[in-house]
């Protein structure tokens, strides 16, 4: 991740904090199905279609889908906008997280987890590259992965520090996933709200030192 920069190890590694805390407060609301981790929810889908519990299955393949469209589209606002630039795919996803937090308050919180699950999907598309996934910011089994492997490279004599970012990477997640359960015992969904705020707050500052350097350029 060294080509990313100081500032964008630290971009990821809050915005991997913020799903931890989106996917705390979603977990928590829908009752044990998570938001931005699909693999759990693929586990759940497989669990219960075994167990002839269609509804649990429907559930957790019905955010699977909303997930993957929201990968698209958050995809397609980065080809559209140039992958150089983030800030009009967290323009997209501080949209959807507002828009959730909102239908969340006025009490449509099924509506509500329907944006928070396309927001999630939307957030992958932060750091693309060449339209694949730069960083995985919403999932760490390939984080901690790859932070394996260049622990390894650094034993046998390679760069002793490229496996730090991974680690900040899981570290966010982990941090996010704590406060968004704290949050959600104290408000409740509308804690959706603090982590709109986020986005929201990201994505001028990103915007900004975007406008720097095309002014620098």
């Amino acid at each position: 991740m060294r080509e990313y920069g100081r500032r964008g190890v630290l971009l990821a590694a809050s915005l991997s904090a913020l799903a931890g805390f989106v996917d705390a407060v979603g977990f928590m609301t829908l009752g044990g199905f998570f938001v931005s981790f699909m693999s759990g929810n693929l586990t759940r889908f497989g669990v219960g279609a075994a167990l002839g519990r269609w509804d649990q299955a429907a559930t957790a393949a019905g955010i699977i889908g909303l997930f993957v469209l929201g990968v698209v589209a958050g995809a397609l606002v980065a080809r559209r906008a140039g992958e150089g630039r983030r800030s009009p795919v967290l323009a997209v996803e501080a949209a959807l997280l507002l828009t959730a937090a909102g239908l969340c308050t006025a009490g449509w919180t099924a509506a509500g987890m329907v944006a928070v699950v396309l927001a999630m999907g939307v957030e992958n598309a932060v750091f693309q590259r060449q339209g694949d996934v730069g960083v995985g910011l919403t999932y760490m089994t390939g984080t901690l992965a790859r932070m394996g492997q260049r622990i390894a490279t650094a034993l046998c004599g390679g760069p002793r520090w490229d496996w730090v970012p991974f680690l900040l990477l899981w570290a966010g997640l982990a941090a996010g996933g704590a406060l968004g359960a704290v949050s959600f015992l104290r408000w409740g969904v509308l804690a959706l709200w603090f982590a709109a705020g986020v986005v929201v707050v990201l994505t001028v500052a990103v915007r900004r030192a975007e406008a720097r350097a095309e002014r620098a350029g």
